[in-house]
């Protein structure tokens, strides 16, 4: 079953509206000689963006890739990341992004799954594209300034081209991303986003979040193929400054904002807490900051408030999304940003429904928890080459199921409770990861810690705690679970305590509660 065709024939028609392909016409039209992009010492204006990536669109197009191609791309945050995203849909190509950090077993068979025949990569990607190549005979691999042995230089081959927009044919359905999510549950998932959906998010972040201006400028550490990336398409609309960083370091990073001048950021819990924790936090001049978005993965208490503490509550928003749906589906806006709701994702976005149902799809009562479910302009058309996957996740009427577990409160605030597949349930008594762990981050000597359900006996399962203790700080097992027995239901307390170094994290920077499953079940 095409995956696509069985979301789209449920989905409630959508007015029309501009297509990511007019968006990014738009900007370029409108701010021309401004700085679009900084990264390190260079910079490109709107034009020179603009007129790359048409080369870069008529190179892919002249060389033999045809308009709705998937091809994978292999690229660190670079100067290269928004001209080559820009040039893939003015060559109408569906664009593959793979996260830089992931196997060379993971690489190969996301290309595999998705029949990509073509593979992007950056200079300092070579010897990964080249084993890829070996892996995968038939892909063929296409530098960025750089090229493999009878292989092609994009860059090169870019100079030689005209910088008008390539004469392509545009439909709103039209697949032009196709993005694997961080996958917890083991599941290969390949999200596919369209001119229009993408452009939806556009939308969605200008109305909920902030009203990017031409004064703006935001920064970039976490890689721009998730959800970092979805911000450039609303600052070039609106003319502000993409300064982009290759990886994350939390002193350059605070550097940065203050040469920079930058008034906005988006950190996921792992990037804040680094900062929150290093030594020229307080000396650094953050006066022209006006923005701290954060979400990806729920923000422990304890770094928050810590933040708040240091940069002042006014400027932190949080933001609840999913790769499905992006970007915010939920807002927690800076007022909100108070002891008793720190632990909300916030309230619908404008531009969303969300409703909470049962395993029946009955929606229940406020105060109840159950399945978030949402229907919302940003949803992506479905997964690629998984028809009973896409069944399952985007229902009749448009509505896309999360598997995430929610409450709302009297005032229409969203609480997440866990992931349905995280939920622990140890002797009929639902517990949620998230507030047991949320719990132990008030323990002074925690640093970071995840919650897992491990397999018993008597109880189906017991609650156990993955724990990373401070520099210095000590904490026995016993003293850890009276802390969480001291504040929650008794059967919601670790029944063992694991101290270990270091918890594995995702692609993307999430806590990796499968890995550990995995690795303590055995």
């Amino acid at each position: 079953m095409n995956s696509t065709a069985a979301f789209s024939a449920s989905a409630p028609a959508q007015a029309s509206s501009p297509t990511y392909h007019e968006l990014i016409r738009r900007g370029a039209q409108q701010h021309g000689a401004r700085t679009a992009i900084v990264f390190g010492d260079r910079s490109m204006s709107f034009t020179e963006v603009d007129n790359l990536s048409s080369r870069l669109a008529h190179a892919l197009l002249g060389g033999g890739i045809a308009p709705r191609t998937r091809i994978g791309l292999l690229l660190n945050n670079s100067l290269y990341s928004v001209p080559l995203d820009f040039a893939c849909v003015k060559a109408g190509i569906n664009r593959v992004p793979l996260n830089a950090r992931l196997s060379l077993e993971e690489h190969a068979r996301m290309l595999k799954e998705t029949g990509c025949q073509y593979l992007i990569f950056g200079a300092d990607l070579a010897e990964r594209a080249k084993a890829l190549g070996a892996a995968l005979p038939s892909l063929q691999c296409l530098g960025l300034d750089a090229k493999l042995a009878d292989g092609r230089d994009l860059i090169e081959e870019a100079q030689q081209q005209p910088a008008s927009w390539p004469e392509i044919e545009v439909h709103p359905d039209d697949i032009v991303l196709t993005l694997f999510t961080s996958g917890t549950t083991g599941t290969l998932k390949a999200a596919q986003h369209t001119q229009s959906s993408y452009a939806a998010i556009c939308r969605n972040v200008l109305l909920n979040l902030l009203p990017a201006a031409q004064d703006d400028s935001m920064l970039h550490a976490a890689s721009m193929i998730h959800a970092s990336g979805v911000f450039v398409l609303p600052f070039w609309l609106r003319g502000g400054r993409t300064v982009i960083m290759s990886g994350f370091e939390p002193g350059l990073f605070l550097r940065t904002i203050e040469a920079e001048r930058i008034t906005a950021i988006n950190l996921v819990p792992t990037m804040m807490q680094m900062l929150f924790e290093h030594a020229d936090i307080a000396s650094t001049n953050v006066s022209s900051l006006r923005t701290v978005i954060y979400g990806a993965s729920p923000m422990p208490r304890a770094i928050i408030q810590r933040g708040m503490e240091l940069w002042g509550q006014h400027r932190f928003w949080q933001y609840y999304g999913q790769t499905e749906v992006p970007l915010c589906l939920a807002v927690l806006r800076p007022e909100d940003h108070r002891e008793e709701l720190l632990d909300a994702c916030g309230q619908p976005a404008i531009d969303v429904e969300i409703k909470l149902v049962d395993e029946a799809g009955n929606t229940v009562p406020q105060g109840t928890p159950g399945e978030i479910v949402v229907r919302a302009p940003s949803a992506v058309a479905g997964y690629y080459n998984a028809g009973e996957l896409t069944a399952d996740t985007f229902r009749q009427g448009g509505w896309v199921h999360t598997r995430d577990v929610g409450v709302f409160d009297a005032n229409g605030y969203l609480f997440l409770k866990d992931r349905t597949s995280d939920m622990i349930i140890s002797g009929g008594y639902n517990v949620y990861p998230r507030e047991v762990e949320n719990t132990l981050m008030t323990h002074p000597a925690v640093r970071e810690c995840a919650v897992i359900g491990l397999p018993h006996d008597k109880w189906v399962e017991i609650v156990a705690a993955v724990v990373v203790l401070k520099p210095g700080e000590d904490a026995s097992e016993a003293e850890l679970i009276a802390h969480v027995a001291a504040h929650l239901a008794s059967y919601k307390k670790p029944q063992r305590i694991l101290f270990v170094s270091e918890i594995p994290k995702t692609a993307v920077g999430k806590l990796n509660r499968k890995q550990l499953r995995d690795q303590y079940r055995n």
